[in-house]
């Protein structure tokens, strides 16, 4: 298979949990290491608990296991991130800074670095934003997101440093739990339709949010990974998109297969922060220079949430 061995970090979160089983199929599970802060894993392979704001102990990771790749998707999301501003501060840009210097050093191939929607801010337009709008986010996980733009690019072009990233819209997907996201009420609104317990939304009726599928944001993530290093031609991050809806577009979604669900809307700070963000982006860029396109809509999404979620709820009865 590969001869690339990848490290990922933050591998127990929403992403990473199905990243690393992808990443596993592409070169081999001997070739992919998992890491996260907490041991709890729910994949077969090679674990290793790390910090990653332990400098020394990353460094061993990278040496131990001949790393070449680093996916770094260790951080504090939003929501939870304005409960704790300065440790969110620490986590997401220490961290990142570690894994800049030990790539760096010891002479990794590509970094891959998660950014957010969240970069943007009020004065952006909320219709298509573009790629290149002024950044000018409102919580803490937005700036530490833009600053970690800033990061990739200076490391990019003072190291030719291979980083590559993406501004994911709110990810949706049914192998995890909400971690703490603001476009997290996306899957929790799924797991209360196949339990048929009413649903308490934190963001307004008709908030209209970016989102992605969990299988687009994967295919999306290995197929910037794959591109060629000139087709690569934003080195801070690449805006992406799916599709975008409200709540109450999702729930009309749902109600198609579940007509007596209920939504109740309780808005709270959630939805000062996603008042923040675009309701679409504009993501030619990414179309343009590595042929991104999404497969997904909001009914192909909910008929496969819905469809998991019942097949787990079976196994786990």
């Amino acid at each position: 298979m590969s001869k690339e061995n990848v490290l990922i970090t933050g591998a127990n979160g929403q992403l990473g949990s199905v990243l690393v089983k992808k990443l596993q199929d592409k070169h081999g599970i001997n070739h992919v290491i998992a890491s996260d802060i907490s041991t709890k894993i729910n994949f077969v392979g090679i674990f290793e608990t790390l910090d990653v704001s332990d400098f020394e102990r990353l460094k061993y990771l990278v040496e131990e296991h001949h790393i070449t790749q680093i996916y770094h998707l260790a951080a504090i999301l939003s929501a939870n991130g304005e409960l704790t501003p300065l440790h969110t501060w620490d986590i997401n840009i220490k961290t990142f800074l570690n894994i800049l210097e030990i790539s760096v050093l010891k002479k990794i191939n590509k970094v891959f670095f998660p950014s957010s929607i969240a970069v943007f801010g009020d004065n952006a337009p909320k219709v298509k934003t573009p790629q290149d709008y002024v950044l000018n986010p409102s919580s803490v996980y937005g700036i530490s997101k833009a600053a970690g733009e800033n990061w990739s690019k200076y490391y990019y072009k003072k190291y030719n440093l291979d980083i590559r990233s993406l501004r994911y819209p709110g990810i949706v997907g049914y192998q995890s739990s909400p971690g703490g996201g603001t476009t997290d009420y996306a899957i929790d609104i799924y797991h209360k339709a196949v339990q048929e317990i009413d649903f308490k939304c934190f963001l307004s009726e008709s908030r209209t949010l970016p989102m992605i599928y969990m299988e687009d944001a994967i295919l999306a993530t290995i197929k910037l990974m794959d591109a060629p290093k000139e087709s690569v031609k934003v080195r801070t991050s690449y805006n992406l998109s799916g599709m975008s809806f409200s709540p109450a577009e999702l729930v009309n979604s749902i109600q198609k297969i579940y007509p007596k669900f209920k939504i109740i809307y309780e808005p709270d700070f959630r939805e000062e922060i996603a008042s923040s963000w675009p309701s679409s982006v504009d993501d030619s860029f990414a179309r343009n220079h590595w042929n991104w396109k999404p497969s997904f809509d909001i009914d192909q999404m909910t008929e496969l949430m819905i469809r998991k979620l019942k097949e787990t709820k079976l196994l786990n009865a």
